[in-house]
């Protein structure tokens, strides 16, 4: 039987369990210097995330009878939900954030490559607005030679900074523990020891976003390997770097071309969001140029989040947003059909 299904058709020899088996690879190191840093408790919110993203993913083939529970979709969500919470957080929230995301998100609009945005977002920012304090308590890594001590992310400790009134550059104003190693390297290359650390994942955060260089090697991976092509990371990358450099220092009183680079690039969740979610397939445009006004729309909002909203990090909402104009872009920005001739009066034009 011949399955016809809307456009757009591209054609390749990649299949989806390939491709998801691909992109957890690529998550994998990130994952598991989570799970070293913040120990076992890291592990078991990672591990709950998954199986309750695979369990209502079989229950809901057996309703529907259509079983894709081989096609490891399922996994890269509970994965990518798991690694977007802090290890101390209770273990029904994850379980909560991966059914939303499943049963509402992805199955509600018709299964793998019919939902309007991504699913593991949506189940992070679900129960990020639920509840609010669990998903604000971060824990410091054990580099630091302690175990579940609060800390503040280098992310809310700016926003404080800013909101206090503060006047000096972002990262002189912060009072976070930093290692050894992240001192003498940062006095060498003369950047801020903050940056260092975060760059490493010496710092607080959720489970997989706080080592940078981990997420930016899984990145490059994807794109040695074509799943992910690299306009959407660098544009969504760079943009928010130029508006941070160009704005960013306005909240603490410096104006113009004053801001921070690095620390906001590697602090919090926008490596994560770059290369593993604002690149999601079904989500995003398919044009070239579609998706460097995606990703350019993902670093205004994220900037604009971060140093002029309420909250100290925006990724997650700058690409649900984004998300939710994809196919607005997707219909003014067309490729032209093969063997398209100008005419004479498109040619004079």
């Amino acid at each position: 039987m011949m399955r016809v299904s809307s456009s757009p058709h591209i054609h390749g020899s990649l299949r989806t369990d390939k491709a998801m088996l691909f992109v957890i690879a690529a998550l994998l190191p990130s994952a598991l210097w989570g799970i070293w840093a913040f120990g076992i408790r890291a592990l078991a919110v990672l591990l709950v995330s998954i199986a309750s993203a695979v369990v209502v993913e079989y229950l809901l083939g057996l309703v529907s009878k259509e079983f894709t529970i081989r096609d490891w979709s399922a996994i890269v969500t509970g994965l990518l939900v798991g690694m977007n919470m802090p290890p101390s957080v209770p273990l029904f929230i994850p379980v909560i954030a991966s059914a939303f995301a499943i049963a509402v998100v992805k199955w509600t609009f018709g299964g793998l490559g019919c939902n309007w945005m991504n699913p593991a977002l949506a189940g992070r920012v679900f129960v990020f607005f639920s509840f609010s304090s669990e998903m604000s308590a971060f824990t410091l890594p054990r580099v630091f030679g302690v175990n579940a001590v609060a800390s503040a992310t280098p992310l809310s400790a700016m926003k404080t900074a800013a909101t206090a009134g503060g006047i000096g550059r972002s990262t002189e104003l912060l009072t976070l523990p930093v290692t050894d190693f992240a001192l003498s390297l940062g006095d060498k290359l003369g950047i801020s020891p903050y940056a260092v650390d975060a760059f490493f994942g010496n710092v607080g955060g959720c489970i997989g976003e706080v080592s940078s260089l981990l997420l930016l090697v899984g990145g490059i991976f994807l794109i040695a390997t074509h799943i992910i092509t690299w306009h959407i990371p660098v544009f969504y990358i760079g943009s928010f770097a130029i508006l941070s450099w160009l704005f960013g220092g306005v909240p603490y009183g410096l104006g113009v071309f004053h801001g921070e680079i690095l620390l906001p690039i590697f602090s919090g969740g926008l490596m994560l969001g770059a290369f593993f979610m604002a690149t999601d397939w079904v989500t995003t445009p398919t044009t070239r140029n579609g998706q460097i006004i995606f990703a350019v729309g993902c670093g205004f909002f994220t900037f604009l989040i971060r140093y002029f909203g309420s909250l100290p990090e925006g990724v997650s909402l700058a690409i649900i947003l984004m998300n939710i104009v994809s196919p607005t872009i997707e219909r003014f920005v067309k490729v032209k059909p093969f063997g398209y001739v100008k005419s004479k009066k498109e040619a004079k034009a």
